[in-house]
């Protein structure tokens, strides 16, 4: 007989009081609390008891008592121990819910912490990758370095057996200079040119194998380009040159040469005899040293203009010499070639010296000293006239005075910016250096 569907009576607010008894329990696992449970009592007169979840989070709890003799309830309060045993036996299972929300819990703390050992194990690998990744490229760098390293070792070998051979070409150069003392060879002087006084100075006189032009001076293991002292054979004093050991395999001994204007060319029969000008500019060597220098064997010349466009060209003449003052210093070229239409040899060959004092017209048109035809194709001595072109302006009816090549442009009235005249002897051959 269930108690919800007894008659109201006296004792019944008693029997309601027991019969339904309502636990307010917290919300539990839905896995357990959601099910409905039943549990039977131990004696014939404690019936059964229910429980179920209401939508409130509620626990219901249900008596159902079975009927006594003459339809009367049963006394509840025999039953209040298993109803009490059932009430704990909840309370075992809610305390055992705690507890399992406790071990849950911790498991899900520990879960985390094994997920963030877990991402810092990931960061570390992340950055032994990095580190490996970065050795990698510092290991391979040093290799290049290694290897630069091992070039430059190599090149430094190089360039230390190479200095030990210079030393010991050296040593025998000197060894030989011992050997002739007094040898003018390899002197250089702070002053552009030597004057008279100190070409017939008593302590300067001619030496067995002493350089007779920088040819020589070449053969004797010196390439650098520079001044030094030279003893042509047949004159017998030192004279002071600029040897050019560069173009064309070098050797060459310049004897003329125009940079910048700095040095007027405009100048009487002695100043082109002796020479004037600065050897490291502008200067010519002088006719006396032109002729010693030109007739001690057989000699080329190179003549190498630039006009003020940077360009350059070059002549060669294969055969080059000067006779001496007696006559004139007579110029002897032939044997043209290169890169500049030839402008010199075939009009001027065979012609005297001449300087503005010396009568010769074309001298004084000219204002400078060249081996002068009627007038010239090509005269290297003239005016420096900056920018190129010019024009007689205000000389009435004197003609061109220029630096003038005339096949450069087809014209007296150009300008050329550089020239230089160097000699050397037509069997020179260049040779590597020590």
């Amino acid at each position: 007989m269930s108690l919800q569907s007894q008659t109201s009576s006296p004792s019944w607010s008693v029997c309601s009081a027991l019969c339904f008894l309502i636990v307010l329990l917290p919300e539990a696992n839905a896995g357990i609390l959601n099910t409905t449970t039943q549990r039977n009592g131990g004696g014939a007169q404690c019936g059964e008891y229910t429980n179920q979840v209401m939508d409130g989070g509620m626990c219901r709890l249900v008596a159902t008592l079975p009927q006594l003799d003459e339809q009367k309830c049963p006394d509840m309060f025999r039953c209040t121990d298993e109803v009490s045993y059932w009430l704990h036996e909840n309370e075992e299972r809610k305390q055992q819910i705690v507890t399992l929300k406790e071990t849950i819990s911790e498991l899900q703390e520990e879960l985390r912490n094994h997920r963030h050992r877990i991402k810092v194990l990931e960061l570390q690998s992340e950055e032994k990758n990095h580190l490996n990744i970065s050795l990698e490229q510092r290991f391979h760098e040093l290799e290049i370095h290694y290897v630069e390293a091992t070039t430059l070792l190599h090149l430094q070998g190089t360039l230390i057996i190479d200095l030990q051979h210079q030393l010991q070409n050296l040593t025998l150069v000197v060894d030989r200079v011992k050997k002739s003392p007094g040898c003018m060879i390899n002197i250089v002087r702070p002053n552009s040119l030597m004057n008279t006084q100190e070409a017939l100075h008593p302590e300067l006189q001619h030496v067995r194998n002493c350089p007779i032009d920088c040819a020589s001076i070449y053969y004797n293991g010196v390439r650098r380009s520079g001044l030094y002292t030279v003893v042509p054979s047949l004159a017998g004093m030192p004279v002071e040159v600029y040897c050019d050991m560069d173009t064309e395999g070098g050797g060459w001994t310049v004897i003329q040469r125009r940079l910048d204007g700095s040095v007027s060319f405009d100048r009487n029969w002695r100043d082109y005899r002796d020479g004037f000008g600065d050897l490291q500019s502008e200067f010519w060597l002088g006719n006396d040293h032109i002729h010693d220098l030109s007739t001690q064997g057989d000699y080329s010349l190179r003549i190498d203009l630039e006009d003020w466009s940077n360009k350059h060209k070059h002549a060669i003449y294969q055969s080059f010499s000067v006779e001496d003052e007696e006559h004139q210093y007579r110029l002897h070229v032939s044997g043209y070639s290169g890169t500049a239409q030839d402008s010199f040899s075939w009009y001027h060959d065979k012609q005297g010296f001449s300087t503005p004092d010396s009568g010769n017209i074309c001298a004084e048109i000219s204002h400078g000293g060249w081996w002068y035809n009627q007038c010239f194709y090509a005269n290297l001595n003239g005016v420096y006239y900056r920018g190129g072109h010019y024009t007689p302006r205000n000389r009435g009816p004197l003609g061109p005075d220029g630096i003038v090549w005339y096949s450069w442009k087809d014209s007296d009235y150009y300008s050329l910016r550089k020239v230089s005249m160097m000699i050397r002897p037509r069997s020179f051959r260049s040779r590597l250096s020590p």
